[in-house]
């Protein structure tokens, strides 16, 4: 298993049980396989840019380990939620 970090901006608009919602299906899906490190519900900030009409956004940070079938299965789920606007998975070298 190798070391990723996940970050992913859900939409201002959504509420807090559909943030939690999301949050949890992700950490499902990651431990269906791999192990969470580190979760960080960072809150809502300004985005650098406008994205989708939107000025704003939830980030969340996830430190995880995984197989590369996790992180397969994790990007296509990503896609597929409306909720989410942005995402990026990074896997982290070992310095």
């Amino acid at each position: 298993m190798r070391n990723y970090e996940l970050m992913y901006i859900i939409r201002p608009d959504v509420e807090q049980e559909t943030v939690q919602a999301v949050t949890e299906k992700f950490q499902g899906i990651i431990g269906n396989g791999g192990e969470i490190a580190k979760h960080d519900l960072m809150g809502k900030r300004r985005l650098a840019y406008e994205i989708n009409k939107h000025r704003e956004g939830t980030y969340v940070l996830v430190h995880f380990k995984g197989t590369s079938e996790v992180v397969a299965e994790l990007e296509r789920v990503l896609k597929i939620t409306d909720e989410v606007i942005r995402h990026m998975v990074v896997r982290e070298q070992i310095a």
